[in-house]
């Protein structure tokens, strides 16, 4: 199986675990006399097999990722990925400092009256604008990088 294959069954495992934990949720109780929908210690049991099977897949992928090395300037799988996410993070920061910092009458920044103090930005937004451009490109391409990694390893035992 390939390590993309694997991320697929992940999310449809924690897909599952989720469905069966509102079903089990919405079971758990019932009136006096009435039969629930569903058994919830039947479905407990199923949330339990599940969560079994993606503990096992869980592992098995850190194990791959941590094993695969890129072979550029990335590292490891497990050191692309924790790149990405700081590049998200980070894209997301200065894409939010540039939005607070830009001044516009709809935000409630502009002057109505010219005795009105004006308020000024004190980020660069349009570097912070070029910043947000840069890191959104590198994400991108990591990101293309990782997913081609991902069809091509064999998920490790």
């Amino acid at each position: 199986m390939k390590l993309a294959e694997a991320l697929a069954e992940r999310a449809d495992a924690t897909r599952r675990v989720e469905q069966l934990r509102a079903r089990i949720v919405s079971s758990a109780r019932h009136q006096e006399g009435e039969t629930p929908a569903e058994d919830a210690a039947q479905l407990l049991a199923e949330v339990s097999e599940v969560l079994g099977s993606l503990e096992d897949l869980i592992r098995r992928i850190n194990r791959t990722n941590a094993a695969t090395d890129l072979g550029d300037e990335h590292g490891t799988l497990t050191d692309a990925l924790a790149r990405r996410d700081v590049l998200r993070l980070r894209h997301s920061v200065v894409t939010s400092a540039a939005d607070a910092a830009a001044v516009t009458g709809e935000r409630g920044y502009g002057r109505q009256l010219r005795s009105e103090l004006m308020m000024l930005a004190a980020l660069p937004v349009a570097e912070l604008r070029g910043q947000a451009d840069v890191l959104a490109r590198d994400i991108r391409e990591i990101d293309v990088r990782i997913q081609r990694t991902n069809w091509e390893v064999d998920l490790l035992d």
